[in-house]
């Protein structure tokens, strides 16, 4: 029997490996990889977050997926394993994007969606015929799509095992992301039915087989399809989170629906406290002055607000860090991450800041939206750097923490634990954090 390993790498070098489990979330790619791999081969799949890879096996294929600040990982695995005479085919966001790059670390790249195009991979692989690039013609559309084999992950060390994705694509094309590009700036979404089939094989008698992660970038994005699913899965009575843009809370027949169906926590980007930053990323959809209202509907369906905020725009000065920690805390987020704006390959921010001449790093192991690589306007990278390491203290503080504790009693103890929890283990991560950024700029 013929033998593929697929691996996700590392994040980073530059940071130390996650131990918390809520920080701990299955890779899906690789897992979309395996299923649709023939039966005939042995799949082993490697998530180097929890586990080493282990170069002493014996394998036909290797495939290697790819973030930015994965590529110096991946490509120093492809190069071990291509030295032992083994091909490594390479995929994934950061490929996809510079795919003549990855192709120095590899004898095949497949650029954008893999389903299309996979068997071919094999096929060619089988024959000694890999073409140096694989794209696909078409979008694949997502309809009765093999099960992801999550089976071949460690599902003890996660947080939560099962996790689906139901859309693909962005109408939005915020400046500084990466899905647009690599997905396509249309929604595509798998049918209701075939969703509603998957949670039904996955979901157990245990609570964590209750638990599940949309992993979906926008999962109210159409209003329409999300009512008609979550409606089919509350008879599961799941428990579940996701990423939604914070328009939701406009909705709110979706938001009943979201609460009846087990929803209980969702990930969703504010980026700024400045409306100016907004229109500057290209989502001048969402309106500073109505945060707080929308953060407020949503905790009164039961439903806990992790925001993300990004400090580097333009019009960021030297109290943005100040005034982003009093933002987030008035307007009443649970819980909060503090990413630098970082230029990744085949976004308009990486263009532009190419343009400009304003990129001061090209060591992908730093692309990790917690080091500085470009220079800001405003600032110094270095002022930069200690501004947003300053808000992650602040914010998890243990003085706001408490405060943020006893604001959350006020939705019960079934949510305002969990928060306090995940704060804590955010907590725990601060002296790593404060450790890789320590690195000189």
């Amino acid at each position: 029997m013929k033998k593929l390993l697929l691996i996700s790498p590392f994040f980073s070098d530059r940071v130390k490996k996650p131990t918390e489990k809520p920080f701990l979330i299955p890779p899906l790619n690789l897992p979309i990889v395996a299923s649709l791999t023939p039966q005939d081969y042995e799949v082993v799949l490697v998530d180097e977050n929890i586990e080493d890879t282990d170069f002493e096996q014996d394998v036909d294929l290797v495939g290697i997926t790819a973030m930015t600040a994965q590529a110096p990982r991946a490509y120093r695995i492809a190069d071990t394993w291509r030295k032992r005479g083994v091909r490594v085919v390479m995929g994934g966001i950061h490929p996809t994007a510079v795919p003549e790059e990855a192709a120095q670390h590899s004898d095949a790249v497949v650029i954008g969606e893999v389903e299309n195009i996979w068997a071919q991979v094999i096929k060619d692989a089988e024959t000694n015929g890999l073409k140096k690039f694989y794209r696909s013609v078409e979008r694949p559309c997502l309809k009765e799509l093999p099960y992801p084999r999550l089976d071949l992950l460690r599902s003890d060390r996660y947080i939560v095992c099962n996790v689906i994705q139901v859309f693909r694509g962005c109408p939005f094309n915020c400046r500084f992301c990466s899905v647009t590009n690599f997905f396509g700036n249309t929604y595509r979404y798998k049918p209701v039915d075939d969703v509603v089939r998957e949670v039904q094989l996955r979901v157990g008698d245990t609570r964590k087989s209750r638990f599940f992660g949309f992993v979906d970038d926008n999962i109210g994005g159409l209003p329409s399809y999300a009512k008609e699913l979550f409606t089919r899965l509350i008879p599961f009575h799941i428990i579940w989170g996701g990423q939604a843009s914070l328009t939701i809370a406009r909705d709110r027949e979706l938001m009943r629906i979201f609460e009846r169906s087990g929803c209980k926590a969702l990930f969703i980007g504010l980026e700024s406290a400045s409306q100016a930053a907004l229109h500057e990323s290209n989502k001048n959809f969402l309106k500073v002055s109505q945060f707080k209202e929308a953060i407020k509907i949503i905790h009164d369906h039961g439903i806990g607000v992790e925001g993300a905020f990004i400090f580097g725009f333009d019009d960021d000065d030297h109290g943005v860090f100040e005034r982003t920690v009093e933002f987030a805390d008035r307007i009443g987020v649970d819980a909060a991450q503090f990413g630098i704006l970082t230029p990744f390959p085949g976004t308009a921010v990486w263009e532009k800041m190419v343009q400009e001449h304003r990129i001061i790093s090209d060591d992908w192991a730093r692309y990790t939206i917690g080091h500085v690589v470009f220079d800001p306007k405003k600032m110094s990278p270095e002022r930069l750097q200690e501004g947003a390491d300053w808000a992650w203290r602040e914010f998890y503080s243990l003085r706001k923490i408490g405060k943020r504790f006893i604001r959350s009693l006020n939705y019960g103890l079934k949510l305002a634990v969990p928060i306090l929890i995940f704060q804590f283990a955010y907590r725990s991560l601060l002296k790593t954090r404060e450790n890789s950024s320590k690195l000189d700029l």
